[in-house]
């Protein structure tokens, strides 16, 4: 592959990096004031190549360009509403866990959680000692892929093809069997639930992105071979 290539996909890895660091973030926790303040100063795409994803762009935007000294305790009350929920109905919240929407009695700690934990492990991650959520929590799975797309830039940018495509594969796989395999139920949920343009706005980039991703994957995997 000629440098120029090389470069051009280093540089579209490294934002694929930024936007799974960025969804990873929003599902892991609440929304602080200088994230809020960080996002407010934020420029986003105005156009991905993702109907979805322009559109959940153009929520956030529209929530953030109206924020004010409430805007972080109302982030806070609608995270709680759709990710946490009330009682113990599993139907009574997103809950973010890969397991939750793939087992039959809708129970965290199941087998995706065992499979997603040998894959990290395969590539020598592990989840911070600071992290009480299992491994199979949305968030850590964007992360993994974060962390293989960050990887991936550094391999292009040492010219080293083969590993590159080898990351590249496992990205595929991994959203393949696994986000791509139950996130749009979560993200069904989350409409659902929430009453903020905020996480509405997050649900929809959700779906446009990794479905844009898993689009980008195909094709790169598909001239490399």
């Amino acid at each position: 592959m000629a440098d120029e290539m090389l470069n051009d996909l280093a540089e579209l890895c490294a934002q694929r990096d930024s936007t799974y660091a960025l969804l990873a973030r929003l599902y892991r926790v609440e929304v602080d004031q200088p994230l809020l303040d960080g996002l407010h100063a934020t420029r986003f795409p105005a156009a991905t190549g993702s109907t979805k994803a322009n559109a959940g762009y153009r929520a956030l935007a529209e929530y953030l360009s109206n924020i004010d000294e409430r805007s972080t305790t109302e982030l806070a009350v609608d995270f709680a509403r759709v990710f946490i929920g009330y009682g113990v109905d599993s139907y009574a919240a997103a809950f973010p866990f890969e397991s939750v929407y793939t087992s039959e009695k809708r129970l965290k700690m199941q087998e995706a959680r065992d499979e997603v934990l040998a894959i990290y492990h395969a590539y020598g991650l592990d989840k911070s000692s600071e992290w009480e959520e299992s491994e199979d929590h949305v968030a850590a799975e964007l992360e993994f892929m974060q962390v293989l797309c960050a990887r991936t830039t550094e391999a292009l940018k040492a010219g080293d093809e083969d590993k590159a495509a080898q990351l590249l594969q496992t990205q595929k796989n991994f959203l393949e069997d696994h986000l791509a395999s139950w996130t749009p139920m979560m993200t069904v949920d989350i409409r659902r639930l929430a009453k903020t343009k905020f996480y509405l706005g997050l649900a929809d980039l959700t779906d446009g992105f990794l479905a844009e991703d898993e689009a980008f994957l195909n094709e790169v995997l598909g001239d490399e071979e």
